[in-house]
């Protein structure tokens, strides 16, 4: 024969097994209730066996019958009793134990059937015993005389079956109580099943288990941060990316995000006080784009999936690609002036001006040997150096001249070349935005040394920034530009700050001596002493 399966769903296994449960802890509620209710009747029926034989001890009449063995006195008192009371039997005795009453009269003359010593030694006794008319609760007393003399003894039974149809109509009762009980734990555990068979989309156990390995299986592999949250904002899950993208401790689970976050975008972000798709934020000096989605208002769960991507080796490339297109204008604009200056030469050659036009060769080979060979002698560095040279480039094609200041200079001892180029890059950025609109504006660059801190400045020539903006500018998505399609806007200050701050530094924005913002970092442990003690 074959078994039945055990039920694979969840609600389904749920429901048998609680319904077992509860038909169990009742049965057994029943029957432990039931034990001392039996007991108590029959320790009832044994004391009211016992007041009926005190009582019947005490009539005089009984007791001389006894003394004067009057079979037909004590009979007759003794049934007159019993039906009044009701009992099974009365029986009197004398001091021989031999019976002088009974509900059979052919008992009479022979002695009990149950010991009658202890009575007769003056003990009152209740018991529950077997005897001539079956199982009966019994009280036996001493019968004395009015001397106090003891002449036999009285004893009264209480039918067995009387006690079990008086438990019978309380076991109705209980049975009663114990199905209503029966009924509302099977209602509530079917209303229970109920709600786990939609919480649980009626998913079968095994699968549960399946689900959670291949869960741990994908957030531990895939190469995107995910962050789960409760409704209270603390963190659920959070798989290694996201662990390593916000720099999370291995026991952030269970702690709210401000408490393993410092306050800021990302952190608004996560919890949602910043909403949106695809929102830019920085940690450390990583570039993040950041997706919340809350989770189903009619979920098991409330709170919201937070995914994280790192952007930053894109948002370098991007900024690679900003910088190429500028050289590329730069180039084209230069090859339309290259032109220009060609014809002007050509012109002067058929002129037969050849003296003039040697002075105009030299002069522009020379100009543009003459800045870069100014900005190589006072940056030894070969990467700020590089970078300077391009955007001096950049710049001029924009209308704008960017120069060092005349004090400026750069040891080649710069312990993080690519950071100092990210800050310096950033700010020569911003400086030329902010001045080339209006045309011929000015932006002066000055490095500094001072034994291992790195002084930099980035003035311009600009409108400046309100001493009101002047915190605001370095906040995560906060630009005062149009944004454009390729990439987010309102981060490069942010980011520059960021890796100002992670090595000690500082930055401070004010107006400089040519009228517009300037940008002091301060970097401290930036430059090599041991090179400087070289050079």
């Amino acid at each position: 024969m074959k078994l039945p399966h055990w039920p694979r769903r969840v609600f389904a296994q749920l429901l048998l097994s609680q319904t077992v449960v509860t038909v169990g802890v009742t049965a057994v509620t029943a029957g432990l209730f039931l034990a001392p209710v039996s007991n108590e009747l029959d320790h009832d029926a044994m004391q009211r066996a016992l007041s009926i034989a005190q009582a019947t001890a005490t009539d005089e009449t009984i007791a001389r019958a006894a003394a004067t063995r009057d079979v037909v006195a004590a009979q007759r008192n003794a049934e007159q009793i019993r039906l009044a009371t009701g009992a099974s039997f009365v029986v009197v005795t004398d001091l021989d134990g031999i019976r002088l009453s009974h509900t059979d009269p052919g008992r009479i003359g022979h002695r009990v059937s149950t010991d009658p010593e202890p009575a007769l030694a003056g003990r009152s006794v209740t018991a529950i015993q077997q005897g001539t008319l079956g199982r009966t609760a019994r009280g036996k007393v001493p019968l004395r005389m009015a001397d106090g003399r003891i002449v036999g003894e009285v004893s009264v039974g209480i039918s067995d079956d009387s006690i079990r149809r008086r438990l019978l109509k309380m076991l109705t009762g209980i049975l009663l109580c114990a199905g209503a009980g029966l009924a509302a734990g099977t209602v509530a555990t079917l209303a229970l099943a109920r709600r786990l068979k939609r919480r649980t989309h009626n998913i079968a156990l095994a699968d549960i288990s399946a689900l959670l390995v291949e869960r741990e299986a994908m957030l531990h592999g895939i190469r995107e941060g995910m962050v789960a949250l409760d409704e209270h904002g603390r963190i659920r899950l959070a798989n290694d990316e996201a662990l390593r993208l916000l720099g999370l401790p291995e026991d952030c689970t269970g702690r709210p995000i401000g408490a393993v976050l410092p306050p800021g975008r990302l952190a608004d972000v996560l919890t949602g006080r910043i909403t949106g798709t695809d929102l830019p934020a920085v940690r450390d000096d990583r570039v993040l784009v950041v997706n919340r989605m809350a989770a189903a208002e009619d979920g098991p769960v409330g709170g919201a999936v937070v995914t994280l991507r790192d952007r930053t080796e894109l948002e370098s490339l991007v900024r690679e690609l900003d910088t190429t297109r500028s050289l590329t204008e730069a180039l084209r604009a230069q090859d339309h002036e290259h032109a220009n200056r060609m014809h002007t030469l050509l012109g002067l050659l058929e002129l037969g001006r050849h003296e003039q036009a040697v002075a105009f060769i030299s002069e522009q080979s020379g100009s543009h040997a003459v800045v870069a060979a100014r900005i190589a002698e006072q940056v030894q560095d070969p990467h700020v150096a590089a970078l300077l040279a391009g955007k001096t480039a950049v710049a001029g094609e924009r209308g704008v001249r960017l120069a060092l200041a005349p004090a400026a200079h750069l040891p080649d001892a710069v312990v993080d070349p690519r950071a100092l180029v990210t800050v310096l890059g950033n700010l020569v950025d911003n400086a030329v935005d902010a001045v080339a609109p209006s045309g011929g504006g000015r932006v002066e660059v000055s490095l500094a040394a001072a034994g291992s801190t790195l002084l930099l400045q980035v003035a311009d020539s600009g409108p400046g920034v309100p001493e009101e903006l002047r915190e605001q500018v370095f906040e995560e998505g906060w630009t005062s530009k149009d944004a454009p399609a390729h990439r987010p806007r309102g981060l490069g200050l942010a980011m520059v700050r960021r890796l100002v701050e992670r090595t000690g530094g500082r930055i401070v924005l004010d107006t400089g001596p040519l009228g517009g913002a300037r940008f002091t970092v301060e970097l401290p442990e930036a430059l090599l002493t041991d090179r400087l003690v070289e050079a």
